[in-house]
């Protein structure tokens, strides 16, 4: 990773400082990706996450401009995490406590600071003191990029899901173990 990137931990209410940089990173990670990845839509996604117990970002900034960030939250014994999962899956893989499952919601980099090191760097540390037993994700599997970089951090894939809000794509479901 580039010298001159620093990390920095946020919790839900520090994060609210910098909302409209993390939606412009957002909308300039997916630029490409399609209509469903909009301002408005990835606003409600924030509303509806940054008020779950235990939300916790890593962001990366150089200077004053975020170049990226992840976010993500343990998942409750009510959580809509696994709403949509396809195929079968082991027994018991979808109960959740609040304790066993770190959901990752999401790992975005600006364009012009993707393949540097920053998602790694991002990764690791949000992940590092983690006490949760694993940590979960949704990947497109047309993101290869992405598909790359999970296969080479360590992550599993066990399954399709497909969110229950409108046009949602298809996602890969992969896992990892973590915490100590």
């Amino acid at each position: 990773m580039t010298d001159n990137v620093r990390l920095r931990h946020y919790s839900a209410a520090e994060a609210e400082n910098v909302l409209a940089q993390l939606v412009d990173v957002y909308l300039d990670a997916h630029a490409d990706d399609g209509p469903l990845y909009t301002a408005e839509r990835y606003e409600q996604q924030l509303a509806a996450h940054m008020p779950r117990p235990g939300w916790a970002s890593v962001t990366a900034w150089t200077g004053d401009e975020l170049v990226g960030y992840i976010y993500g939250f343990p998942l409750q014994a009510d959580t809509h995490w696994w709403d949509g999962i396809q195929g079968p899956v082991p027994e018991g893989f979808l109960d959740e406590d609040g304790r066993r499952t770190f959901g990752v919601s999401e790992l975005v980099v600006r364009r012009s600071w993707q393949r540097r090191g920053v998602a790694r760097a991002l990764h690791d540390e949000l992940l590092r003191n983690r006490e949760e037993e694993r940590a979960v994700l949704l990947v497109r599997p047309d993101n290869i990029a992405a598909q790359h970089a999970y296969n080479a951090w360590g992550w599993q894939p066990v399954g399709r899901l497909r969110p229950s809000w409108g046009g949602a794509p298809l996602f890969e479901v992969r896992t990892k173990p973590i915490g100590s």
